[in-house]
């Protein structure tokens, strides 16, 4: 049950945290937009001289060799349309012959509402060769998904039990980012053999910098490192270029580098994306690459040195939202290649309406909706009636079924 007066009597009791909240913003922003505007007067080499006499290995990001070569802390794409037909001509022209990757994954958890513990990961993949530009033509595409099922013996510690209760859902989240990551670099390896502009750009739904396993229980971060260290080795030793996206990002690594610079308390409110907004004023506009260097968990622990191994910049790819965060692999960088690439990723943002084309198609590829859950659910009951056994739900579930 909703009831509209309840929901309007609680928000008026937060009116004046609200009010605050804005207020702490707003001057956090000044405050910053200064600091932002001071930065442009320096260089590669005096930034890096201040950081080397701050001496903190981790000051949040590391200028690049771009610095310099900015307007403002700003790239502009150059390329102006007069209409939405316009834009996507551009950017069919620049993806022809192209390949794009992207790969997405979907869960289903452990739950207590049935007798016998199950999960399962779905990975998604769209694969576009970019074969044709005309919309009529046949384009060479795959669309595919991988199916796991995580079995009582794999979700449960060697006692049966994993300090969650008898039906943790970690493992299962766990396993469906080493799925991703290397379903990402099985497609690295086959397309290894191929010139540089025939290997796919390939995309993960999600930041290559794994600050969340840091707050996990002391071991669970293990196969989020390995994934993620195997990951980025593989697109440096295959030279394929790897495109962590993040669409709604709040990361902090660009805000925690002016505050490293000024012995300032970190902000509560303001962010990498509204910060580096406020310079990014036209569509395709991107700042310049630095390097990771996030203090965390695992960095200030000495086990995210791959950190630096990762590049991003802030990207406007909608006018109706902040900048996205693009991170790719630091070789990318070195090679001088990453302008190359980010076109690539603004031309699937054209395709896809602001948003990569290739994500959102593994997105829908890989999701797992509700329907599909309860139909899961019917196959491993027939399972289990094939083996003798007999899967139980609770009333509670059975309740709401017969409700819903």
């Amino acid at each position: 049950m909703f009831v509209r007066s309840r929901v309007v009597e609680a928000l008026e009791r937060k009116r004046e945290m609200f009010s605050l909240y804005a207020s702490v913003r707003q001057e956090e922003q000044t405050l910053f937009g200064r600091l932002l505007n001071e930065l442009k007067a320096e260089s590669f080499v005096s930034l890096n001289d201040k950081l080397n006499d701050i001496d903190n290995p981790w000051p949040g990001a590391l200028p690049t060799a771009e610095f310099d070569r900015a307007d403002d802390l700003r790239f502009a794409l150059g390329t102006r349309w007069q209409n939405r037909e316009q834009a996507r001509h551009w950017a069919l022209e620049t993806l022809y012959r192209r390949p794009v990757l992207a790969v997405d994954g979907s869960q289903i958890i452990p739950t207590t509402d049935y007798s016998y513990p199950v999960g399962a990961v779905q990975i998604g993949w769209f694969l576009n060769e970019h074969q044709e530009i005309t919309e009529t033509s046949a384009r060479a595409y795959e669309k595919d998904i991988a199916f796991e099922v995580l079995a009582p013996d794999e979700l449960m510690g060697s006692d049966g039990s994993d300090g969650d209760g008898i039906f943790p859902d970690w493992r299962v989240n766990q396993e469906r980012f080493i799925l991703e990551c290397a379903k990402l670099c099985e497609f690295m390896q086959a397309y290894a053999g191929r010139p540089f502009a025939q290997r796919p750009v390939c995309f993960l739904d999600g930041s290559l910098i794994i600050s969340f396993a840091g707050q996990l229980r002391p071991g669970r971060e293990h196969g989020y490192i390995n994934a993620m260290q195997a990951l980025l080795a593989c697109s440096e030793r295959t030279q394929t270029p790897l495109v962590g996206f993040v669409d709604n990002t709040y990361s902090r690594d660009f805000v925690t580098l002016l505050t490293t610079l000024h012995g300032l308390p970190a902000p509560t409110q303001v962010n990498d994306a509204d910060l580096l907004g406020t310079i990014l004023p036209n569509w395709g506009d991107r700042s310049p690459f630095w390097v990771c260097a996030r203090p965390d968990r695992l960095s200030n622990q000495g086990r995210a040195d791959f950190y630096k191994q990762v590049c991003f910049c802030l990207a406007r790819l909608s006018m109706e939202r902040a900048p996205a965060r693009l991170e790719m692999p630091r070789w990318l960088l070195e090679s001088e290649r990453v302008d190359e690439v980010v076109e690539l990723v603004l031309a699937e943002a054209v395709v896809g309406g602001g948003y990569p084309y290739a994500l959102e198609a593994a997105d829908v590829t890989a999701v797992i909706q509700q329907k599909d859950r309860q139909r899961f659910y019917r196959l491993f009951q027939e399972f289990l009636q094939e083996q003798g056994l007999t899967l139980t739900a609770t009333r509670k579930l059975r309740s709401k079924q017969a409700r819903r």
